[in-house]
């Protein structure tokens, strides 16, 4: 790489290419952090002076730490899931005395970057997001002045990230299994939108699922881009008024298991349901439910704890995905 002219500015990446280490280290050698290994600040500096790197003090000023404050951006508060993620992910950090700044997308990707843009000026120590897009360039560690991140619920893409998931795919699987174990071979699906990670893999497990019992996926009784309780209701009453309706259910989350059992009860049918994610009152509605469960609180603990060890011993370990299982849950009696 030869040096840039000076309309060609040199950008932190370009010197971690050149010293052969993380845009991180980079910016922990700029800001003389003493963890830095002495060969790696070494290629370093001569990578900045080979390329006449400039510094931009602004950014400068954005150092990791200068805050006791953690950033979590979700996509829904509305969804109680993403409540109980801010939970689990405010405890551990009430523990090391830190306060967590909370923003929601409202799967808004421009959102998204405003609210990083935001956190990064109040010099957050880390941040936990749940990105609303399928891009995460912008949260490259050179994008963000070397703050730390860690993606929860969807994994990566573009951008060298721990992340904490659950097993969507996996717990899809098994409750569709026991959808057609019971005999059930037409079987709807009520999704979110196919772009969201979650919604894609649960769609993919349901259609193992039936593909495991020799039946393949009817589009006719597919829904998605439902967009919450009310979107299922309808979505599940147009299902029900089909000349041959399915005969049971999978919902991607729990909004949406609600909208569909309000259709099931007004239409008086014997609709079988299986959901993803446990919801308050679950064990007492005395219906019929397969429901696929974890713990949401546990998923912001374990962001957390990637963050803070991350935030503690820098960004030059390879990334680590964490995959939190599932467990299939029955309520109510069947006959």
């Amino acid at each position: 790489m030869s040096p840039r002219t000076p309309d060609q500015q040199a950008t932190m990446r370009d010197v971690a290419e050149r010293a052969g280490v993380s845009p991180m280290t980079v910016s922990r050698v700029l800001r003389d952090d003493p963890r830095v290994a002495p060969d790696n600040r070494a290629k370093v500096l001569a990578a900045v002076e080979h390329l006449g790197y400039q510094r931009n003090e602004a950014a400068r000023s954005l150092r990791v730490g200068s805050s006791r404050l953690l950033g979590l951006v979700v996509t829904n508060l509305a969804n109680p899931f993403y409540s109980h993620l801010a939970l689990g992910a405010e405890s551990l950090a009430a523990d090391r005395g830190m306060t967590v700044v909370l923003g929601n997308t409202a799967e808004a990707v421009q959102r998204e970057r405003e609210l990083v843009g935001d956190l990064v000026s109040r010099r957050v120590s880390g941040m936990i997001v749940v990105p609303a897009g399928g891009d995460h360039a912008h949260l490259r560690p050179e994008r963000v002045h070397g703050i730390p991140v860690v993606l929860a619920a969807r994994p990566p893409s573009g951008a060298d990230l721990d992340c904490v998931l659950v097993d969507d795919f996996g717990g899809a699987l098994a409750a569709t299994t026991r959808l057609t174990a019971r005999g059930h071979r037409r079987v709807g699906f009520l999704g979110l939108p196919p772009n969201v990670w979650t919604s894609a893999e649960r769609f993919r497990g349901f259609s193992a699922g039936l593909a495991e019992a020799g039946l393949s996926v009817d589009e006719r009784h597919v829904r998605l881009n439902l967009d919450g309780t009310a979107a299922a209701e309808r979505a599940t009453g147009e299902l029900l008024d089909l000349a041959d309706p399915p005969t049971a259910l999978f919902t991607a989350n729990s909004r949406l298991t609600i909208g569909a059992i309000r259709a099931i009860t007004r239409a008086r049918t014997t609709t079988a349901l299986a959901g993803f994610d446990d919801f308050d009152l679950a064990d007492v509605l005395g219906l019929p439910l397969t429901i696929v469960a974890y713990d949401p609180q546990q998923l912001g603990r374990e962001a957390a704890t990637l963050l803070l060890d991350r935030m503690a011993h820098g960004s030059d370990a390879a990334p680590r995905r964490v995959v939190l299982p599932t467990r299939i849950v029955e309520y109510g009696t069947r006959n």
